[in-house]
C-alpha cells in the first residue's frame, strides 16, 4: 500500500511539472509558430503550414529592428554598469553599518518599487526636457537606473547580510580599509549576487515600454518599441508581431540559459544566513 500511494505521488508530480511546464511554454511556442506564417495562415489553428523567413526580413528592412536592438543593447549594458557597482555599495553600507533608521530606511526603498510608472512619465518628461535630454540614451539608462538600483541593492542586502562577518574583521585587522575589504572580500564572495543583480537589471531595462515610447523619439527607441511598430492603420500584423516578439524574448532565454547555475546560487544563498 506504501508503495503504491509513493508510485502515485510521484505519478502526479510528474503529470503536475508536465502540465506547469506546457502551461510556460505554449505561448512562446504558439509565436514562435506563428513568426512563420503568412498573413492568411496565422489566424488558423492548424499546425500545418508552410513556413517563411518573410516576417522577420519585414521586421529588420522596413521596421529597422537592428537599430531598435543596438539601442536596448546600449541602454541594457549602460544600466548594468551602473546598477551593479551602485547597488553593491549601497547593500554593503546597508549591511555591515549601523545606520539610524535602517529598517525604515530599507522600506522606503522598496516603496519606491510601488508607484505606477504612469505617475512619473510628466515629472520625468520636463526635467528632460529642460535638461534636453529629450530622445537620448542618457535619458533612458537615468530612467531605468531610477527601478533597477532599489530592486538589486534589497537583492543584494539580503545576499551581504548571509555573508560571516568574521572574514572582513580578520580583512580589517590585516590593515585593510572598508573599500578595501569590499573590493577584496565581499566582492568575489558576493559574485554569484552580483551576476544575479545584473541578470535582473538588464531585464528590467530591456523589457522597460512605457518610458522608453513616451521619452525615446523614433532614433533612440527600444527593441521591444518595435512590436508597437507592427499595428497597421486598420489591423495587427500579428505575424510581424510574432517575429518581433520573438527577436526581443530570444537573447533573454539564452542569457538565461548561459548563467542560470549563478542566477539560482544568487537567490538562494541570499535567503538563508
Amino acid at each position: 500500500m506504501t508503495k503504491l500511494i509513493g508510485r502515485y505521488r510521484k505519478l502526479s508530480s510528474i503529470f503536475a511539472s508536465i502540465v506547469v511546464v506546457w502551461f510556460i511554454l505554449f505561448p512562446i511556442v504558439w509565436v514562435g509558430l506563428a513568426s512563420f506564417k503568412d498573413g492568411t495562415e496565422v489566424k488558423s489553428a492548424s499546425p500545418i503550414f508552410t513556413p517563411t523567413f518573410e516576417n522577420y526580413r519585414i521586421i529588420f528592412d522596413q521596421f529597422e529592428f537592428g537599430t531598435l536592438l543596438l539601442n536596448s543593447l546600449i541602454v541594457c549594458i549602460g544600466v548594468v554598469l551602473v546598477t551593479v557597482p551602485f547597488a553593491g555599495l549601497g547593500a554593503y553600507a546597508l549591511a555591515r553599518f549601523r545606520i539610524p533608521g535602517k529598517r525604515a530606511l530599507l522600506v522606503l526603498i522598496l516603496a519606491t518599487q510601488f508607484f505606477p510608472p504612469v505617475v512619473m512619465v510628466l515629472p520625468y518628461f520636463s526635467i528632460f526636457r529642460d535638461l534636453q535630454l529629450l530622445d537620448s540614451y542618457t535619458a533612458l539608462i537615468i530612467i531605468n537606473l531610477t527601478r533597477t538600483i532599489p530592486f538589486c541593492m534589497w537583492l543584494l542586502y539580503g545576499f551581504m547580510d548571509g555573508l560571516p562577518v568574521e572574514i572582513e574583521e580578520a580583512a580589517m585587522v590585516d590593515g585593510c580599509s572598508e573599500l578595501q575589504i569590499f573590493r577584496r572580500v565581499t566582492g568575489p564572495l558576493a559574485v554569484p549576487g552580483f551576476i544575479t543583480a545584473a541578470i535582473f537589471a538588464f531585464i528590467l531595462s530591456w523589457n522597460e515600454f512605457l518610458y522608453a515610447f513616451l521619452i525615446g523619439t523614433r532614433e533612440k527607441r527600444t527593441a521591444i518599441i518595435g512590436l508597437v511598430n507592427t499595428v497597421g492603420e486598420r489591423d495587427v500584423l500579428w505575424e510581424q508581431m510574432s517575429a518581433a516578439g520573438m527577436v526581443v524574448m530570444i537573447p533573454m532565454l539564452f542569457m538565461a540559459y548561459a548563467i542560470r547555475k549563478y542566477f539560482v546560487e544568487g537567490i538562494t544563498m541570499g535567503a538563508v544566513k
